[in-house]
């Protein structure tokens, strides 16, 4: 097995309280030389609580990047993958809690250079799974087990990533995903159509504790972000005729049954621009069809 070097990257907003109570378990971790951890990286979104004096005061070890404006997930951890210096980036949440020797055994997947990345395993979570049906790409979770298994995206909350692939996917797309929602998702299947493979490991464990700041904003909003993001993924990444024409009389279906779905519609159509751009990059770069990543799952 390979010899990695692990760069942990933490976007934060507003989680003082979060960073306090979980950091020294991470801190904890780091101190395993098994997990090959060589930095921790914060990336704060523009907070307006006391987590960059927190850092600063408490935890001096930790490499902090302090962002001027808020410029939302995506962009947070864009920030930290950039300037990670470890060949493999592990994305965690501030709400994530590792056990102590939780990176030990993801390492092994990794000396497969078609893995791109490798979600954790979060207690109670299995693999991620993903169908296209009613003319929507569908989530949902397979069982835990024993054996490691092939997984619809890794999180991007806990979860690790070959840094170099991810350089050359471009990162998260933040321009369609800020400030919040699909944008692991849309990484991952973009991966997926280059070939690359995604996986999650049931010995590599941690607890995610569902804290997130993004509970703090209206669910109203979080709502119809996630739902324009879902139509944004669709269609910049779904090529497929077959599932275009399914996709257009999901949308048709959904618009009738909740006419309140228009204005969804218009948030995503406003960044149409940007989407067909993407779009035509994903296609002259895709090598994996549609059917064949959904007949995975």
């Amino acid at each position: 097995m390979k010899k990695y070097e692990v760069s942990v990257v933490i976007p934060n907003f507003n989680g003082e309280k979060l960073l306090e109570k979980n950091l020294p378990f991470l801190l904890k971790a780091k101190e395993n030389p098994d997990n090959c951890i060589v930095e921790i990286i914060i990336v704060d979104d523009d907070s307006q609580d006391g987590s960059v004096k927190l850092i600063t005061k408490i935890f001096p070890e930790i490499r902090l990047i302090k962002h001027k404006i808020n410029r939302g997930f995506s962009a947070a951890v864009n920030t930290g993958v950039r300037m990670a210096k470890g060949d493999l980036v592990l994305l965690m949440n501030t709400d994530v809690v590792p056990s102590e020797n939780f990176l030990v055994p993801v390492f092994k997947h990794f000396d497969n250079e078609k893995v791109f990345a490798v979600s954790l395993h979060e207690k109670g979570f299995g693999w991620a799974k993903g169908s296209f049906s009613a003319g929507y790409i569908q989530l949902g979770m397979g069982e835990e087990s024993e054996a490691a298994h092939s997984s619809f995206y890794v999180s991007g909350g806990s979860g690790v990533f070959r840094r170099a692939y991810w350089m050359k996917l471009s990162g998260m797309d933040e321009k369609l995903f800020s400030p919040f929602y699909w944008e692991d998702i849309d990484l991952c299947y973009r991966a997926g159509k280059r070939g690359y493979i995604n996986l999650w490991e049931p010995e590599a464990k941690v607890e995610h504790n569902h804290e997130s700041t993004i509970s703090k904003f209206p669910k109203s909003y979080v709502q119809r972000i996630r739902e324009r993001n879902q139509l944004l993924l669709i269609w910049k990444n779904i090529h497929s005729p077959k599932f275009i024409r399914n996709h257009a009389l999901g949308v048709l279906r959904r618009l009738l049954r909740h006419p309140g779905y228009i204005r969804v519609v218009f948030m995503a159509l406003g960044k149409l621009g940007i989407v067909m751009k993407e779009r035509r990059k994903e296609i002259k770069l895709s090598k994996v069809s549609d059917e064949a990543i959904f007949m995975r799952f």
